[in-house]
């Protein structure tokens, strides 16, 4: 009741319309009764038809009054439910989209979606009908008072049954609510079974894991079942007993009434209105006490959103710079999750400078993906700070920090919107000229072309029934189209053919050549051949950072690039304008299919003198573009002229080429 006070005292002069309302409803129902009671004592008693005809006149006339003010109320309680209703559910969502990750993921991800689904309990409990009928039970009194004043020997009785009722309603809310929050929680799990179902078909089959995920539902239903039959059970009961007590007090009624009647003391009208006054004093109970089941699951609901309510927001504003150079420092930074007995890292202090290479390097599960999150802003430090341009990222605007990152997941999940809208998502006001730019630089082109309707494809399942590859190329254009000037690229080359991990050759090359900044995490140490800097995150609880990619020349004592003694150069096709490297021996006679073009990330880092502060580590940017272009450039071979195939008419035959509009 506290949610229907609350509702009521937001729109306080609907309240009170809904207040006088009720009272002109309920004198208005007063009217049959007494019709009833003056037909039989005084029309049968004198056979008057003007008596008749006036009574039969005014109780019509009370009747359309009683069913313009139900009308009225029923529209004024919509009103007050309208609003909060909405609230509730946009309030619900904007948490879930704006509450920080590391806080949200206490939360396990079948009871954000039981939370959000509660809204349609909380509609069903508080809609107008059911205000209406809150609102009708005090007027029960009015009746009994009606009542006594005819006689009181009638009013105990009545009164007798009312609060019968009421009890039974109030104490199968009360068991109710306990098996609503065991039954909402078991809904959850069945959640979890169907979305493994349904969306990891292959898995389930592939594996002959339909068995135990059947195991696990047969389990689920006989747990559900069995609660829905005790809420059934106790709903049955309420309804058994009111409809039973409604049986039982017009029997008392009557049977006192008679007994009256023969003493003297009544007269027959006055008995059988007395009944039908009772049945109206009992009607309104009778709902109240039948909403039980829903009053509980709407107050669980609310629990829920209570706590989603507490959950940290991220900050909707904050600063921004005007122009982000792509520096980045971390300044005795530490991570742990919550719980956890080991931190990811600690004492973690690193400078990198406009332009700087870093390789994010470690075993599966040492925090390589945390740590791209944490420089997303998805994540805090538990201690120490993270600095954009000296600007501690705390004060920065989320929103304007992650339009400045080009970022690519390892496992990138995207919208369910049409291929264009996934593109243009963290820019909206890209134009069509760079769109086309973006997926032609992803080598989503092929992929367009191919497809129906071209940018209007629909993305389904969060992408997941796409494969894996062109995920990550829709993914990396979504990165590509902010063009910020420091990229964070988790396993760059992952699910990736040959032309893909070309178009992320090219275009990490293309992102050193313009100065920014790179950040790759991967398991391979030994990805980038040039100069850069390494982050060992196997190292714990402080990381190892080193410089790799470089070393003293035997004479001179300047630092050059060297290769990795673990990868042996194989040979780059002349379409591929990067140097590349594989982990494994090079074979005695390599074959085309063994040249593996997308083993290693290409030299493209410029030469970096190997000068660190004690404290923190720096990356300088001394060499300018030629010097950038001048490593990462290849000498091209011209490719032979293709003969284009004919059509039918000996004519050549041409491609469409699906463009975006500008």
């Amino acid at each position: 009741m506290k949610e229907l006070m609350r509702r009521l005292m937001s729109r306080p002069a609907i309240a009170l319309e809904m207040l006088v309302g009720s009272l002109f409803v309920n004198v208005m129902a007063m009217a049959s009764p007494l019709f009833v009671m003056q037909v039989l004592n005084r029309y049968v008693g004198q056979g008057v038809d003007a008596t008749l005809f006036t009574l039969t006149s005014g109780v019509l006339v009370a009747i359309i009054f009683e069913f313009a003010f139900r009308q009225s109320r029923m529209s004024l309680a919509r009103g007050i439910s309208v609003g909060p209703d909405e609230a509730t559910a946009l309030h619900g969502f904007e948490a879930l989209t704006r509450a920080k990750v590391q806080a949200l993921d206490q939360t396990p991800p079948e009871t954000r979606k039981e939370i959000i689904n509660g809204t349609t309990a909380i509609e069903t409990a508080y809609n107008a009908s059911n205000i209406t009928t809150i609102l009708d039970a005090p007027f029960s009194l009015l009746f009994i008072f009606v009542l006594y004043i005819l006689e009181p020997m009638l009013a105990y009785v009545v009164t007798f049954f009312v609060v019968g009722v009421f009890l039974v309603g109030v104490i199968s809310a009360l068991r109710l609510q306990d098996k609503t929050q065991e039954l909402q929680g078991a809904s959850g799990v069945g959640s979890a079974l169907l979305g493994t179902v349904t969306r990891e078909g292959d898995t389930v089959r592939s594996f002959n894991a339909g068995e135990f995920l059947r195991k696990g539902w047969r389990e689920h239903i006989v747990q559900t079942q069995k609660m829905r039959r005790d809420v059934s059970g106790s709903q049955g009961f309420v309804q058994t007993v009111t409809q039973s007590a409604n049986g039982l007090m017009s029997v008392a009624v009557v049977a006192v009434g008679a007994t009256l009647v023969v003493l003297g003391e009544m007269d027959v009208g006055a008995m059988i209105g007395g009944n039908i006054l009772a049945a109206r004093a009992l009607q309104p109970i009778t709902k109240l006490a039948q909403l039980g089941s829903a009053f509980a699951k709407a107050r669980q609901s609310l629990e829920l959103f209570k706590k989603l309510s507490t959950v940290e927001l991220e900050a909707d504003s904050g600063s921004a710079l005007r122009a982000y150079s792509g520096r980045l420092e971390f300044r005795d930074a530490a991570f742990a999750y919550p719980g956890s007995t080991v931190p990811m890292f600690e004492s973690l202090d690193l400078n990198l400078k406009p332009g700087s290479v870093l390789v994010v390097t470690g075993d599966n599960g040492t925090g390589k993906s945390t740590m791209a999150r944490l420089l997303l802003g998805l994540l805090d430090p538990v201690r120490g700070q993270v600095l954009i341009d000296g600007l501690d990222m705390k004060q920065i605007s989320p929103e304007w920090w992650r339009r400045q990152v080009i970022f690519l997941p390892q496992e990138p999940a995207l919208l369910n919107a049409t291929i264009e809208e996934n593109l243009r998502i963290n820019n909206p006001e890209m134009d069509g000229a760079r769109l086309n730019q973006v997926v032609d630089q992803c080598g989503l082109r092929k992929f367009l072309d191919e497809s129906p309707d071209g940018f209007e494809t629909m993305v389904t399942d969060n992408g997941w029934r796409l494969s894996e590859g062109i995920r990550r190329r829709i993914a990396l254009g979504r990165a590509l189209s902010t063009d910020g000037m420091i990229a964070i690229i988790d396993e760059p080359t992952e699910s990736l053919d040959a032309d893909g991990c070309r178009a992320v050759h090219q275009i990490l090359g293309s992102m050193a050549a313009q100065g920014k900044t790179i950040i790759v995490m991967s398991h391979d140490r030994n990805i980038v051949k040039g100069p850069h800097l390494l982050l060992d995150l196997n190292i714990k609880p402080v990381p190892n950072i080193e410089q790799a990619g470089i070393q003293p020349a035997p004479e001179t004592g300047k630092p050059q690039a060297v290769e990795h003694p673990t990868s042996t150069p194989i040979s780059v096709p002349a379409a591929v304008p990067v140097a590349v490297s594989k982990q494994s021996p090079k074979p005695a006679n390599p074959t085309p299919e063994s040249a593996n073009p997308i083993a290693e990330i290409a030299d493209f880092i410029p030469d970096i003198p190997p000068v660190v502060p004690p404290a923190i580590h720096d990356v300088s940017d001394e060499l300018g573009v030629e010097g950038i272009q001048s490593r990462f450039s290849v000498q091209k071979k011209k490719p032979a002229k293709k003969r284009k195939p004919r059509n039918g008419n000996g004519k050549k035959a041409t491609t469409p080429k699906r463009v975006a509009k500008k």
